[in-house]
C-alpha cells in the first residue's frame, strides 16, 4: 500500500491511499477538494471512496464536490456522525473494515464523540494509522466533544498497535507541540534530542510519525511511566493523563 500526503488548509494533511488495483485511490479526510482533484489529474487515478475520521469541516468541506465529480462513490465515517459528514453512506463502529477488508475500523472518541481511526495492518509488525485529530506528534486532539476518559481510553488502543505502525495524523503540528512536550517533560532525554532534530529541519513535513517514537517521547502515552508519574505525584493510569489534559 502506497499513502499520498496532500497538504492542504494551511496546516491539514489529506491522504491518498493506493492500494492494489493502480487506477483507484481512496482519500482520507478531505478537507479541501482542489489537492485531490489536482492529484488525481496528475496521476491518472479515480476516486474509489472517502473515508472521514470525524465531521469538522477541515476533513470533510471537499467531499461535496468531490461527490459532483465522483457520484456513488462511497463516503464513510463513525455511525455517530450520521448527518453530520457531507454524503455519508456507511455508518462504522469498532471493527468494521474498509478499503475490501485491508483496513480495520477503531473507535477513538475524546476529540469528537464519533472520532474514528482506520488501522491497515501490514501483518509484519507494522502498519499505517490514519488518525484524524487523535494524536499528533507529542500530544492529543483537543477534546472538543470528549472526555479525557475517552480519550485516554482511545490512546490505550492506539498504544497497543504493533511496534512499526507509521500514524498519519491529520496536522503539522509536530514541532510546535514537541517543543511543549518537552517543557511538561524536561528530563525525557529522547523527547529533547526529538526536538533537536525538528527544530534542524524546521519546514519540512514529519508525517508519518511513528508509534515507537510516540511511545518513548509523547507524554499521552507514558502515563505509567514511572518517571513523569514521580514528578507529576499521580498514579500511573488516567489520574496521569488527566494531569496532562490539564498541564499539557
Amino acid at each position: 500500500m502506497e499513502v499520498i500526503a496532500l497538504p492542504a488548509l494551511g496546516d491539514n494533511y489529506i491522504y491518498m491511499i493506493c492500494g492494489d488495483e493502480p487506477d483507484r485511490a481512496t482519500a482520507v479526510d478531505p478537507g479541501d477538494a482542489r489537492p485531490v482533484i489536482d492529484w488525481l489529474r496528475k496521476s491518472g487515478r479515480r476516486l474509489e471512496a472517502i473515508l472521514a475520521t470525524h465531521h469538522h469541516a477541515d476533513h470533510t468541506g471537499g467531499i461535496p464536490r468531490l461527490l459532483e465529480l465522483f457520484p456513488g462513490i462511497e463516503v464513510s465515517a463513525g455511525a455517530g456522525d450520521r448527518g453530520r459528514v457531507p454524503g455519508q453512506t456507511r455508518f462504522l463502529s469498532e471493527g468494521n473494515t474498509v478499503c475490501g477488508g485491508a483496513g480495520r475500523v477503531l473507535d477513538v472518541p475524546g476529540h469528537t464523540r464519533s472520532h474514528v481511526a482506520y488501522f491497515f495492518d501490514d501483518g509484519r509488525g507494522g502498519g499505517d494509522l490514519f488518525s484524524g485529530d487523535t494524536i499528533f506528534g507529542g500530544t492529543i486532539g483537543n477534546l472538543f466533544e470528549g472526555t479525557p476518559e475517552d480519550m485516554f481510553a482511545s490512546m490505550r488502543k492506539i498504544r497497543a498497535l504493533p511496534d512499526g505502525t507509521r500514524i498519519w495524523c491529520a496536522h503539522e503540528y509536530t514541532l510546535e507541540f514537541v517543543r511543549e512536550a518537552a517543557r511538561v517533560d524536561p528530563e525525557n532525554t529522547l523527547l529533547q534530542r526529538r526536538l533537536r532534530r525538528l527544530e534542524s529541519a524546521a519546514g519540512t513535513p514529519t508525517v508519518p510519525l511513528t508509534l515507537a517514537e510516540e511511545r518513548a517521547t509523547n507524554p499521552f502515552l507514558r502515563w505509567d511511566d514511572p518517571e513523569l508519574t514521580a514528578r507529576f505525584g499521580t498514579t500511573p493510569g488516567i489520574a496521569t493523563f488527566r494531569h496532562l489534559c490539564a498541564v499539557a
